[in-house]
């Protein structure tokens, strides 16, 4: 008994270890800390914006005390007291003077942090307030020190006193400023991307105002630039004018019309190119001949003459990309290849197929991240549908958790035998983001998708697929598959240049994207929420999307019948196109539809109807697809989805049978899980370790994108008011049949939409079994009459039928 004590005792002690840490790390004491943070911070500031008007007559009263004093001193004019006053005296005296309101807002920070309120790198913003607050000590010492020599206030306090005499004995007064300008500089480098562009504008300008007259303004059309042009010389007769003048009409397919200022230029002005609105826009050159002012002015306003090219990332020019620092970068990016497993892998194939009277030539390894490609060439007279059969033999002797056997290999004299690694390694978005083929690729909407056997990096051209069909089962990386595709094109494309429609019906998938709504989100007019989860706003998106198809056809049939959406744009960026005749920049859009299953179960015909219709027509006018299902069967990819889906992307699933649904070949059933795909374009086949991104590395991406300037609003698609269903008899489903909920499950249960079957089951009379399917009808059960045939049943199983009965309670 004796020996248990100090267990017991140690036991305590680590009890009560964990109630201190606990006590310490829970919410309510870190919200208390910062609340206390917060009222020294607001009471230290009080002290000192005090100390602006009363620091000189306590200057005397508190010189050389600490806050520690006990003792009493009298006549403190402070608002905060002796306390105050003290504290004050020491802050903007003995530390860093005015600069010290930059050590209150970190506390500031610090505190609403703590209280949970803003979420931000204390590091980074303490670093900043440091940097700044020195530095401003010091600038304001050596700029308006003189002014407070005989003053009670030391404008940078003695730090900055200290230095400003150091750094002026050491470089002088004119050393001493370009030392704090360099220094202001670099600071507002590091916290300001536009400092860059701001000192090379300004350089520039400096630069070209030597030598040169004040320049004429030129305006276009649609008023959307100011130019200008600027003359050669600064001493130019008539005649040069005149000559100037004829050459800005010769090369007017790059410039635009001078807007004249000068009397003397009165008569030139029947030289300038203008195009009306109602005019052809592709009539350049054609001299019109001059109006009254009013015309005039209005032609010069209305009209558009063809200059620099358009730029449609200028509204968001100061856009900047995501950057790779907020990815995650994996250790195990390195591939290390364990030569002892290979050589044991190697002898064991050898040794099966020797078993089994199969003498090979040659077998080579191909380490790849999560799987080894080991390729034999078997010995003349070797059928390969022998090898074939081995599968589960070779499997076994390898002890593997499942092989792939590929014969023969395309392209090769090899048969491919794919064994999954004892060590796999992760394939990080980092690396495939890095990488030199993402980054000089110049694909339209490059997917990166991960890495192959190979280690090489797996990129596809969503716009030449042209959509793209992804299937598995649960938890095999059909999310983080469609998040590495979404992070890809972020990365690639600026926000002029795509937009996204995100369909989640699971309402958690997209959520972490709404805050890129103004960059990159396109939705209905009105809509609130940019992710579409209720099915019924999905179909109207649809045919939203079908509109929007149809719309941007009609353009490209308008700029003289274009063949896709790249050549109408750059027609467009070059100014062939009026803008006053409905004409626009096109930016690409990309729909992701997850658990497409689900919204086949539940709308049915609604949903693949107007999918069909964009995957058939809208690859020329850029609207793509990416559609992920966890239920590859035939009742959900149908055969006109498999059709218009020519590139599928499988990850692991059960069956053979969902395999062949999937891809229309075995293989999918053979993966390993994780991230591990075959990618099918035609006859191709390729196997790919996905590349994972994890959701904190979304949620960074996200927020970089979303805390930038965006548009004033999401990419607004067309508005699609719906089709109302004519409802026979004016039904009311507020008053159903007692018989209803009974009918809807014998129908669903028989997938048949029949009257007569209603009759028969429940024995009533044609009008009321007519009623009956007149309130199904209503209900979205059931799909309008067709004549002699029976009604289609639009709800799949009793799940779901439950479902809408209970939506309509």
């Amino acid at each position: 008994m004796a020996k248990r004590k100090p267990a017991a005792s140690k036991k305590r002690t680590g009890r009560g270890y964990l109630k201190w840490k606990d006590f310490f790390t829970s919410n309510a004491t870190q919200y208390i800390t910062g609340l206390i943070i917060f009222a020294f911070a607001i009471y230290a500031g009080i002290s000192m914006i005090s100390f602006f008007f009363t620091g000189a007559a306590d200057q005397s009263k508190v010189e050389g005390l600490s806050l520690f004093h006990f003792g009493t001193v009298e006549g403190i004019e402070n608002w905060t007291g002796k306390r105050g006053a003290i504290l004050s005296n020491i802050l903007m005296n003995e530390w860093f003077g005015v600069s010290t309101f930059f050590l209150l807002g970190f506390a500031l920070f610090v505190a609403f942090r703590l209280m949970n309120i803003y979420h931000f790198s204390l590091l980074r913003c303490f670093i900043i307030q440091t940097i700044l607050m020195v530095w401003t000590s010091v600038a304001l010492t050596f700029l308006f020190g003189s002014f407070f020599k005989d003053s009670a206030l030391f404008i940078g306090g003695k730090h900055g006193f200290i230095m400003s005499d150091v750094l002026k004995n050491n470089f002088g007064i004119p050393g001493t400023f370009l030392i704090i300008l360099l220094i202001f500089l670099i600071i507002m480098t590091i916290i300001n991307a536009q400092t860059i562009p701001f000192l090379n504008k300004f350089f520039r300008m400096k630069n070209n105002a030597k030598g040169k007259e004040e320049p004429k303004v030129r305006k276009n059309a649609n008023e959307e630039y100011d130019e200008y042009e600027e003359d050669e010389e600064d001493e130019e007769d008539e005649e040069d004018e005149e000559d100037e003048e004829e050459k800005i009409v010769d090369k007017r397919k790059r410039e635009m019309p001078l807007v004249r200022k000068n009397s003397k230029e009165e008569e030139e002005r029947k030289k300038f190119v203008i195009i009306k609105p109602e005019d052809d826009w592709m009539d350049r050159g054609k001299e019109i001949e001059p109006k009254e002012k009013n015309g005039k002015e209005n032609a010069l306003t209305n009209g558009t003459v063809e200059g620099s090219p358009y730029d449609p990332t200028l509204e968001l020019g100061h856009y900047v990309f995501p950057s790779l620092d907020l990815l995650k970068k994996y250790d195990s990016n390195d591939t290390q290849i364990d030569y002892d497993e290979q050589n044991e892998n190697k002898n064991n194939i050898i040794k099966t197929l020797e078993h089994y009277r199969i003498q090979i030539k040659s077998i080579k390894a191909t380490v790849g991240p999560t799987i080894t490609l080991y390729e034999i060439i078997p010995e003349d007279g070797i059928r390969i549908a022998k090898i074939k059969n081995l599968e589960d033999d070779i499997a076994m002797s390898l002890k593997a958790m499942g092989i792939r056997i590929i014969a023969p290999m395309p392209g090769k004299g090899t048969i491919g035998i794919e064994v999954p690694n004892k060590d796999p390694k992760i394939v990080s978005m980092y690396s495939i983001i890095a990488s030199k083929r993402y980054q000089e690729s110049n694909y339209e909407l490059p997917i990166a998708l991960g890495k192959t056997i190979t280690n090489e990096v797996f990129m596809v051209d969503l716009a030449k697929m042209p959509h793209l069909l992804m299937a598995g089962a649960t938890g095999q990386g059909k999310s983080v598959g469609l998040n590495a595709a979404i992070t890809s094109l972020l990365y690639k494309k600026h926000p002029a240049e795509l937009k996204f429609v995100l369909i989640d019906p699971k309402m958690v998938e997209f959520s972490i994207y709404s805050i890129i709504e103004k960059h990159f989100l396109a939705k209905l007019p009105n809509e609130e929420n940019p992710i579409i989860t209720d099915f019924t706003k999905v179909i109207y998106t649809l045919n939203s999307l079908t509109k929007e198809m149809d719309d941007r056809y009609q353009l490209l049939k308008e700029a003289g019948s274009l063949r896709n959406v790249k050549e109408y744009n750059e027609k467009f960026i070059n100014r062939h196109l009026n803008p006053l005749k409905g004409h626009r920049y096109l930016p690409y859009i990309v729909v992701i539809i997850d658990e497409f299953s689900d919204l086949i179960m539940t709308a049915g015909k609604e949903i693949e109807l107007p999918i069909a219709r964009i995957a058939q027509k809208a690859r020329a006018v850029g609207i793509h697809m990416i559609i992920a299902t966890q239920r590859p069967t035939t009742s959900i990819i149908t055969g006109t989805i498999k059709a218009n889906f020519p590139a599928r992307v499988a990850f692991r699933v059960i069956s053979m049978i969902d395999s062949r649904t999937i891809l229309d070949a075995p293989g999918a059933n053979q993966l390993i899980g994780r991230g591990d795909l075959l990618f099918s374009q035609g006859s191709d086949m390729t196997r790919v370790q996905c590349a994972f991104v994890d959701t904190p590395e979304v949620d960074k991406i996200s927020r970089f994108i979303g805390e930038q300037q965006g548009y004033p609003t999401a990419f607004e698609l067309p508005e699609y008011l719906g089709e109302e269903v004519e409802k026979p008899g004016a039904v009311d489903l507020s008053d159903k049949d007692p018989l209803f909920e009974e009918a809807a499950r014998l129908i669903v249960i028989h997938q048949q939409g029949s009257t007569s079957l209603i009759q028969r089951k429940f024995e009533v009379g044609y009008n009321r079994a007519g009623r009956l399917m007149d309130q199904l009808e209503a209900a979205g059960i059931v799909g309008p009459g067709r004549g002699s045939k029976p009604r289609e049943v639009y709800v799949v199983d009793e799940y779901h039928l439950e479902q809408t009965l209970n939506t309509l309670k």
